[in-house]
Parts: structure tokens; sequence; C-alpha cells
């Protein structure tokens, strides 16, 4: 039995190296930050050349990949595969964006937990308390999510159970002054604010930018979607949903991606590969603009 340590994900400072050194300003929204688990792992790799009758010895570092449990009112509702970092902001946002809860607001309690930190088996939680009529739903749902890094419906019991029918998005004033030279700007600027995938190389991220392209938030994460829903958890936490801005992403367009955004209100998704029919057919559904192929100097509208 492994005992448990709490952390605090909010400020950033999700891993050991991060920790402020004595002395220096402590995360205003934690106690003491614990003993957190890793985002990298440094590793031995060989680098084969062609030609080459020796391979060259290396030390790299790979994204941590820990399997995440969804806890609500003391009920395991998933289990994602996803990097430790970020916690709060990550069970706040799959809160929200999977339709649990309606805002940061009816999350109480929220803390995420380390459990077997330094073994094979080292895994984390997210825990919080909901309203009884929010928990209600949960449990009318019917799901067990048993999530995989690139997976965003597995547990769902029958087709019937998709939702594929996304909240209408309200168009926002600056949807006619918003194009390609924002979102160029605000991929630009992306590479740079990917400290993880710059060391690794193996990240998603999920990035906030305001109309005129400039980018706030990054969030990364081995998982497409749940870089997604931690960047949704900032967004909460912030009080900046509803503010004007779009997602960018360094993804393909999955359906999963549209219906998150849809239920939160945003207009607009940037990401750097291409669509699927399906994430089309609910962007056109919801209203969103959705852009392909974001790639300084051009991007695709495809709707």
């Amino acid at each position: 039995m492994h005992t448990p340590s709490s952390h605090c994900y909010r400020c950033g400072m999700q891993d050991r190296e991060s920790f402020p050194t004595e002395g220096a300003a402590a995360c205003p929204l934690a106690d003491q930050p614990g003993t957190a688990l890793a985002s990298l792992v440094k590793v031995q790799a060989q680098q084969w050349s062609a030609g080459a009758e020796q391979a060259q010895m290396l030390s790299r570092e790979v994204s941590a990949e820990v399997p995440v449990a969804m806890v609500f009112n003391g009920i395991s509702h998933a289990v994602m595969m996803a990097s430790p970092r970020d916690l709060v902001e990550f069970g706040i946002g799959f809160a929200i964006s999977e339709g649990i809860v309606e805002s940061s607001g009816d999350c109480r309690d929220v803390e995420s937990q380390t459990h077997g930190a330094g073994t094979p088996d080292a895994s984390c939680s997210v825990q919080m308390e909901i309203a009884s009529r929010h928990f209600v739903r949960l449990k009318d749902q019917r799901r067990t999510l048993a999530g995989r890094t690139g997976c965003g419906v597995c547990g769902i019991d029958s087709i019937q159970a998709l939702d594929l029918h996304p909240e209408q998005v309200p168009s926002p004033a600056w949807r006619d002054t918003f194009g390609v030279d924002a979102i160029n700007a605000a991929f630009s600027a992306l590479s740079a604010k990917q400290a993880l995938n710059a060391r690794s190389g193996s990240l998603h991220a999920a990035g906030w930018a305001r109309p005129d392209g400039s980018l706030v938030h990054v969030l990364e994460d081995v998982g497409r979607h749940n870089a997604l829903d931690k960047l949704i958890g900032r967004l909460a936490l912030e009080r900046q949903l509803g503010t004007p801005g779009f997602v960018v992403m360094t993804s393909r367009t999955s359906y999963e991606l549209v219906r998150k955004c849809a239920r939160v209100g945003i207009y607009a998704l940037c990401t750097i590969s291409a669509p699927t029919s399906l994430a089309l057919q609910l962007a056109d559904e919801a209203g969103m603009q959705l852009w392909g192929f974001c790639r300084p100097p051009s991007a695709v509208r495809y709707v």
C-alpha cells in the first residue's frame, strides 16, 4: 500500500525541479507541494546512422505517461492516460468539457494526489466534490471511461450514448475580423511555449489566443484531448471561459475536440493538421469556425 501525497498544480510548479527553493515565494493555492511525479523521464538510447558499424549511446528524455483517475464524490468515474502535470486543471477541465458540471465553481475541494511515487505502479488521481444534482447526472451517463492516449470515447457502452449534437456557439463580435493573420501569429509563438515537448518531442499542446493572435496560455499532454481539458480547466480557474479568444492545437481535429470546445462556447478551433469528417459535421452544426493545416504563412478554413 502506497501512501498518497497531495499536490497543487494550479501555479505551474508540477515537477520537483520546479518547486520554489527556500526563501522563494510558494504557490498561494497550496500548503506544501509534496513529491510530484516527474513529467519527463531520462532513458538511454542508441542512435544508428546509415553505414555505421556502431551506434552512438545517447541519454534522452521521454514524456511520462501515467494513469490519472477522475474521482467525483469518492467514486472513480474515469481513468485517463496522461502527463502527470496540471492535474487540477485537468480534472476541472474534464468535468466541464464532459458536461459533468457547468463551471469551476461547481467543483469543491479539488485535490490531486500521487500514488506510489518512485515505483513502476505510480499513478495519480484528481479528487473533487460536486453537488448532488451533478452527481446524479454523472451516474445517469452510465459511463466508465478507460481512456487511452489517443482515444476520447473509450468506455461508451452503445452508439446511442455518443453525444453528437453539440450546443450552438454564439458568434462573437470579433468574428468578421478574425482570420489567417491572427492564426499565424498564435502558431508562430506556440513552439517556444512547448517547454516539455522541446525536450521530449512527444507531447501535444493546446493554446489559448486572443483574437489578435497573442498567445496567453499553453498546456501540454501526451493526449490531445487531455491537453484541451487542461486548457479549459486553466481558463475556468482564471475566469477566462467566455472571454474573446480561440484555441490552437498541435494535432489533427477530431470530433471530441470540437465537442469539448462547443460545450464551453469556444467559437474557433485551429489545428496543425486536418479535421475528420465528423469533426466538420459537429463544427458546422455548432456554428464554429474550424481551421486546419495551420502552418504559417497559411491555414485552411473548413467551416
